[in-house]
């Protein structure tokens, strides 16, 4: 080491070899210790940069969600309800990771090593070359994987339990969280790893901790459900390298989570024809249509109080808007009704297109007319009760057709360019311009 330029090397006797390496300061050092700052080197934007390499997991769903897999060099939060498999996904995903020759480590602030060897061994991955750890000590946990060669991906499960011998709080504390992770994510920005943390959630859904840790990594991710429902959604809410509003499905069982390639089919399982008050709703979750059914039940208001709105899956404002467009512009009295909306299934519909769906199952839940078991809805609502369109028609219509439906009811559609496209084959369009001429549809068949 050199305190300045050389043009001979002393221990080789070579001229002109060595090279500047700048150190960068650690974050714990003294805040009013000061560098003077070097130049930066600024590029233009033009010229095209290769897409980033992927690691695939092996689980397609949480793929999906990624943007087609794990980019080096990356941190990914991932965070979720206590009990919900966060731990399940990311160890099955490392057992796979392990399993193709790539060199993972798990390392665990809340469990031992053989308790996470037991579970391995319940989701059928206990074979797996995965290196485990339970440590909680940043330091200790950054001079290991300063030691390792050849890291390609690391999990910290979880972020809130790492601690920071330099910071003067206890572990979850807000400095802690965002000291400890500075750490880990200079460090896999340095080595070049994928870096998973684990993160715990408030009582309100949101990730605990300071907000900033979501601005520190590259992907932040939800895994989301009901424990009274098998099933299990991972939606990505930031990606910077890929969409955020793609989701991936699974499906909790005795032997870890499963993939379910085809979400349409099992949210309608169970579903049975001839009720009122059903509708099935053609949605979109990122690229991927999902079909839905959003069930409506009216009871008689019970004593004096206000009617009440229960609403499980969509947003109860929107509906108290549906309810007081078919009230106004439609003629269907449901003021002095209580009225309880559910999204079966347990998934959360945040897309406007929903609307269509919703005012459907209400009027059949009105009229005590079923709607038909083979036809799907799909549409926005505007206040005036217009019907307007939404994106990716074509998408849902063929999802309908694939699951067997034979009609669809929709906005009425503008052509682009010469001609409209035609429906998939099998599926009769029923397009309508005013939530007005549901409810007249609907009277009529009663």
């Amino acid at each position: 080491m050199y305190s300045k330029w050389m043009g001979q090397c002393e221990a080789c006797g070579e001229w002109n070899t060595l090279e500047e390496i700048v150190v960068e300061p650690l974050a714990a050092s003294s805040p009013r210790a000061s560098s003077k700052g070097r130049r930066v080197k600024l590029e233009g934007l033009e010229g095209m940069a290769a897409p980033p390499p992927r690691i695939r997991t092996g689980i397609e769903e949480l793929d999906r969600v990624l943007g087609g897999g794990l980019v080096p060099a990356s941190v990914v939060l991932v965070g979720g309800d206590p009990g919900i498999g966060k731990s399940t996904l990311l160890l099955q995903a490392a057992c796979k990771l392990a399993a193709k020759s790539e060199r993972v480590l798990y390392i665990s602030g809340e469990e031992a090593v053989d308790q996470i060897r037991l579970r391995a061994l319940r989701l059928g991955v206990g074979q797996a070359t995965l290196d485990l750890a339970a440590s909680i000590n940043v330091a200790d946990i950054v001079a290991t994987l300063e030691a390792e060669p050849d890291v390609r991906v690391v999990v910290i499960d979880s972020i809130q339990t790492m601690w920071l011998e330099t910071v003067e709080s206890a572990p979850g504390s807000v400095s802690q969280v965002r000291a400890c992770a500075f750490e880990l994510i200079r460090l896999a920005k340095r080595k070049g790893f994928s870096l998973i943390l684990v993160g715990h959630v408030t009582k309100e859904g949101a990730l605990a901790g300071p907000r900033v840790l979501e601005h520190m990594v590259d992907a932040v991710m939800y895994f989301e459900g009901d424990r009274g429902h098998q099933f299990r959604i991972l939606r990505a809410a930031k990606n910077r390298f890929g969409a955020t509003d793609e989701i991936g499905v699974f499906a909790m069982t005795d032997r870890g989570l499963e993939e379910v390639s085809n979400p349409s089919a099992l949210f309608l399982a169970e579903r049975r024809g001839n009720i009122a008050g059903s509708a099935v709703f053609a949605g979109l979750e990122g690229t991927r249509p999902v079909l839905l059914e959003v069930q409506a039940l009216l009871a008689p208001k019970s004593g004096e109080n206000a009617p009440r709105r229960a609403v499980v899956g969509w947003d109860s404002s929107r509906l108290s808007m549906l309810l007081a467009v078919l009230e106004t512009r439609c003629g269907v009295k449901l003021s002095g009704m209580d009225v309880y909306l559910n999204v079966a299934g347990g998934l959360k519909v945040a897309e406007p297109a929903a609307d269509l769906a919703v005012a459907a199952a209400l009027i059949s839940a009105a009229t005590g007319m079923p709607t038909s078991s083979g036809e799907v809805y799909f549409g926005e609502v505007g206040l005036s009760g217009e019907v307007r369109q939404v994106s990716q028609a074509d998408a849902r219509l063929k999802e309908a057709a694939k699951l067997g439906f034979d009609k669809a009811v929709l906005p009425r559609r503008i052509a682009r360019g010469s001609a409209r496209s035609k429906p998939p084959e099998g599926l009769t369009l029923r397009e309508i311009g005013h939530l007005s001429d549901l409810v007249t549809a609907d009277m009529e068949a009663e």
